[in-house]
């Protein structure tokens, strides 16, 4: 199993959120704990896109290119890249000139994204939501396929066999599919033959075993096998040195962060018993000791039937950026380990 990090590029909080400076130090502290994943030996990287005010990943694709020249083996990925609002060509030759930095280390995650500023921030409709995102993938898909591509569709001037530069050293170039909660999302992976990444940001992790099980089905019954149809998950995490430093750190900026998100979304308020449920042996928050992580992560695995890769998102608790490198450095000398031989 592949174990890494995920990050949305969290820029400061508090009244100075925003500024220039502050955000050239906040990407500077996100390289360096890019540089130290790689160094302490996780698998993988990701970097989200938003386009809202406290987070800095609206061009992923340069964090990772500064990162590639930073690192030497971790894999670099989008988490996940906002594809209804953007060209697929310019999101194909952005992810293609990547992999080439990287000398074949770059990958992409592709989804509709859990915020919707995008949309009319590129000046699309929000009620196409799930169009524009199959017509999109379907050229993506194209433009990977073929360096020639003829196409035409409903929301982008159409192709007449154009060719698509530069290529990806890697061939064919990973694609990851994205999904929440929606089975069309599940059922559409598997018959693409994508592989599978799953954010499971509250709930019963378990609970989503029967939309995995369609997603393999799916891909069954188009005729890809197994070994194709990879399954990754991506949660909330935190790892310190025991349980109630991991929660004493990490669940004030929690509460925080989702009360002002719920807001937006009329959530309630978060509290701490909703906090310690999600954070029990089934909820999909993973934050304590290095070995209870290990366990859960496990658990979740065998309760999914069996998934290759796991990431943890940790950037929004407001965690500083020496008690961030400090779980990197656990995740990837003991959780990381214990997983792998466990597995």
């Amino acid at each position: 199993m592949e174990i890494g990090i995920d990050s949305f590029a969290a820029a400061s909080v508090g009244n100075d959120a925003g500024t220039a400076t502050k955000s050239m130090n906040a990407l500077d502290q996100l390289l360096e704990r890019i540089e130290y994943a790689d160094k302490v030996g996780l698998d993988i990287f990701g970097i989200g896109e938003h386009h809202r005010k406290e987070f800095l990943d609206s061009a992923p694709t340069m964090i990772l290119a500064a990162a590639a020249a930073r690192t030497k083996k971790i894999k670099l990925t989008s988490a996940v890249t906002v594809l209804s609002a953007a060209d697929p060509v310019r999101v194909f030759q952005n992810f293609a000139t990547l992999d080439l930095i990287s000398k074949g280390r770059a990958e992409m995650v592709v989804g509709r994204g859990s915020f919707t500023e995008a949309f009319p921030l590129f000046g699309f409709n929000l009620h196409d939501y799930d169009e524009l995102f199959s017509e999109k993938l379907e050229l993506l898909l194209n433009i990977r396929n073929n360096e020639f591509v003829t196409w035409s569709g409903k929301f982008r001037p159409e192709l007449k066999d154009q060719a698509i530069y530069p290529r990806p050293l890697q061939n064919p170039f990973p694609i990851w599919l994205g999904v929440g909660g929606t089975p069309d999302s599940f059922i559409r992976a598997g018959t693409l033959g994508l592989p599978l990444m799953v954010a499971i940001i509250g709930g019963e992790t378990h609970r989503f075993r029967p939309l995995i099980d369609l997603y393999r089905e799916a891909g069954k019954r188009a005729g890809h096998t197994s070994e194709k149809l990879k399954v990754g998950l991506h949660s909330l995490g935190y790892v310190s040195d025991t349980k109630e430093n991991a929660v004493n750190d990490f669940y004030p900026g929690y509460a925080e962060t989702f009360t002002r998100i719920g807001k937006e979304r009329g959530w309630p308020a978060v509290t701490r018993a909703h906090f310690d449920a999600q954070n029990g042996a089934k909820g999909a928050l993973l934050v304590a000791g290095p070995e209870e992580i290990a366990e859960k992560i496990l658990r979740h695995s065998e309760a999914l039937g069996g998934i290759s890769r796991f990431t943890f998102q940790m950037d929004n608790a407001a965690l500083s950026h020496e008690k961030l490198m400090r779980s990197i450095e656990l995740i990837g000398t003991k959780v990381a380990p214990m997983v792998k031989m466990n597995k």
